[in-house]
């Protein structure tokens, strides 16, 4: 196996931390490399005044195996909660409260009783929306691929093909589109929309059931991972910079604060404007696509009162400036009043918004959803704000997406910018990072076996690969 036994990870996110894991579980001796103080990457914990915000509300599905299962991995199961079955409350101003919940018979049929009463479409809407809904369910990947790259269909163009009204997709449709693609279905990718429908909502009845972070991202993730990780015998060096990765003799090295480090292999594990960069000497103009994939931005805004304004743990929002609103205070421990986080996904007008104006139109719109605000005495806000939380997933966005294994050996991507099929979500991060590590076991001739869920790897070496002990 010429001696290669030594894997860099660079990035310490949800697809780096699964890379890692992978390599060192198959006899890898791993370093992992993360700029930042912290792991999680773009899923983060930061304090104001004593309570652990969230950068962002990071829910995940039953379908969402790869990432279910690297909780598990991370001994933070008990840190989350799922659903019995789909529910998703939905608010509307000067409405009553509207839930869409599924029902127990078989997919699709377990969405027909929410349709046919939700009361923010007419009753001919929701009849349309069922028959879209069977279109849909028929619908092949691969002819939303056709379409999207003939017409640059979006989601939305295709949904008006199909009679769907402006606001049946804005109140219906864009609740699962926009918090998934990051981007409303009137710019989303077809293909991609389809495929977060279909597998999220059409295909099993229990595939859309909401999982949720019933503590601070920084103890669901950066701190176990971080434990993990070292029992696993990886080295992990956070606040490292990688500032070049270069070929040297027979593998690659990555230098960074300084120092220069060898590898036979290395997975770069970034977001791909960052990967762009770093490796545009190595890949040349390969590295032209991964800027063509944009970005999209995430804002949160956080907001605790000093008393408590809503019985609901979440809900969505329609016809208000509100996208989603989560209830965190038994999550930061918040012992009196109550801390509401409203989510904004393709938040491209909000990122041009100051503190104040943000002020001023989210506190208006809570107190409309929830008239209990109006009298009460706003404690903390807050804003968080990811410029470039996800890639823009636009018609043709796809064909940019890169494989794990690049045309350099040895050198390999991983990300929810990468080719997984899923959009850019924590399931999509975690694929990524099992995909990277499939292709640097294979690249060190590591035969190795895990489950569909990524849980378990057991590995076969037939080279001179070793076991490593814990790292210092």
């Amino acid at each position: 196996m010429n001696g290669r036994r030594r894997v860099i990870v660079v990035g310490g996110g949800v697809a780096g931390i699964t890379a890692a894991l992978d390599c060192a579980q198959a006899g890898a001796q791993v370093t992992l490399l993360e700029v930042r103080p912290r792991l999680g990457g773009a899923a983060y914990s930061f304090e104001r005044e004593g309570l652990l915000l969230d950068n962002g509300q990071h829910v995940f599905l039953r379908c969402c195996t790869a990432y279910r299962a690297l909780l598990e991995r991370l001994g933070s199961s008990g840190r989350v909660s799922l659903q019995s079955r789909l529910e998703i409350p939905v608010l509307r101003p000067g409405h009553r409260l509207a839930v869409l919940r599924r029902n127990r018979l078989p997919a699709p049929l377990h969405l027909a009783g929410a349709l046919a009463r939700y009361p923010h479409i007419d009753r001919s809407a929701r009849l349309r929306a069922m028959l879209t809904a069977r279109r849909l369910a028929g619908l092949e990947l691969s002819s939303a691929i056709e379409l999207e790259s003939a017409n640059e269909e979006t989601l939305g163009s295709w949904l008006s093909a199909q009679g769907e009204s402006p606001e049946s997709i804005a109140r219906l449709w864009d609740l699962i589109a926009l918090p998934t693609l990051n981007l409303p279905a009137e710019r989303a990718s077809l293909s991609l929309g389809a495929f977060v429908l279909k597998t999220g909502l059409l295909q099993s009845k229990d595939a859309g059931d909401i999982g949720f972070h019933a503590q601070p991202l920084s103890e669901v993730l950066g701190r176990p991972a971080l434990r993990a990780l070292r029992e696993a015998g990886v080295e992990v060096r956070l606040s490292w910079r990688a500032e070049h990765i270069l070929r040297e003799g027979g593998g690659l090295q990555v230098r960074s604060n300084g120092f220069a480090l060898d590898a036979d292999a290395v997975i770069v594990a970034v977001p791909h404007a960052r990967a762009a960069t770093l490796l545009e000497d190595l890949l040349g103009s390969a590295c032209e696509d991964y800027a063509r994939l944009g970005s999209s931005p995430i804002v949160n805004v956080h907001v605790v009162y000093d008393r408590r304004v809503s019985d609901i743990e979440f809900a969505a929002g329609v016809d208000t400036p509100v996208q989603y609103v989560f209830d965190r205070s038994a999550a930061v421990g918040l012992r009196e009043g109550q801390y509401l986080a409203v989510s904004l996904s393709g938040a491209y007008a909000e990122m041009e918004m100051n503190g104040e104006e943000l002020r001023e139109r989210y506190l208006e719109a809570l107190a409309e959803l929830f008239p209990l605000a109006r009298d009460a005495e706003v404690r903390l806000f807050a804003v968080s704000r990811e410029h470039a939380a996800t890639f823009a997933a636009v018609p043709g966005s796809s064909a940019a997406r890169p494989l794990a294994q690049t045309a350099l050996e040895g050198l390999v991507l991983a990300g929810a910018w990468t080719d997984t099929g899923w959009p850019a979500t924590l399931e999509g991060a975690a694929r990524s990072g099992h995909a990277a590590a499939d292709a640097v076991l294979a690249t060190l001739r590591v035969e190795h076996e895990r489950s569909e869920f990524g849980g378990e790897v057991q590995a076969t070496v037939t080279g001179d690969l070793s076991p490593v002990g814990d790292a210092p």
